[in-house]
């Protein structure tokens, strides 16, 4: 949203605006696909200018992922559970979620999570985080790394640091 657009005082969540592009960094098809397809992300918290933080409220179709499985250097992101039951996925292992319940990932811990909807019914949820100058994201089950750039923009390289 714009700085001179006018911000709304509230908005029913659920017919905010998707998300015009899905935030598929320049991957490889096979990775993109995975997180792409199925996803559909309602940038909440842009549409009331917030800059510190955001707040998405996502869907995932069945056989949907959130991402690809990542940790963050200096973000904290948090997730509550609206409706249907994703599997969380960490490097502890699997985790079954159903409405209601929430999870946190605190930044630097190394911790790789992200969500899969393995069942046949929509996953919705809200995704909490900051938006950490000099942030870092490591994909340990896929060739990528990313950086937040100082323009408020993703930077993905493969982990030897070529780009994509």
């Amino acid at each position: 949203m714009t700085s001179g657009a006018k911000q709304p005082i509230s908005v029913v969540a659920a017919e905010a605006p998707l998300r015009p592009k899905p935030t598929s960094p320049p991957f490889p098809a096979d990775m993109v696909r995975k997180v792409a397809a199925g996803r559909d992300k309602r940038p909440l918290g842009d549409l009331f200018g917030l800059s510190n933080f955001g707040v998405n409220m996502t869907t995932l179709a069945p056989g949907g992922y959130s991402a690809l499985r990542h940790a963050h250097t200096r973000q904290d992101e948090f997730v509550y559970v609206l409706e249907g039951e994703p599997t969380l996925i960490t490097d502890a292992g699997e985790t079954p979620l159903k409405p209601g319940m929430c999870a946190g990932f605190k930044a630097g811990t190394g911790d790789a999570h992200h969500l899969h909807n393995r069942t046949q019914t929509s996953v919705v949820f809200l995704e909490i985080g900051d938006r950490s100058a000099g942030d870092a994201a490591s994909y340990p089950d896929d060739n990528v790394v990313g950086a937040y750039g100082p323009d408020g923009k993703w930077i993905y390289t493969r982990k030897d640091g070529t780009p994509y």
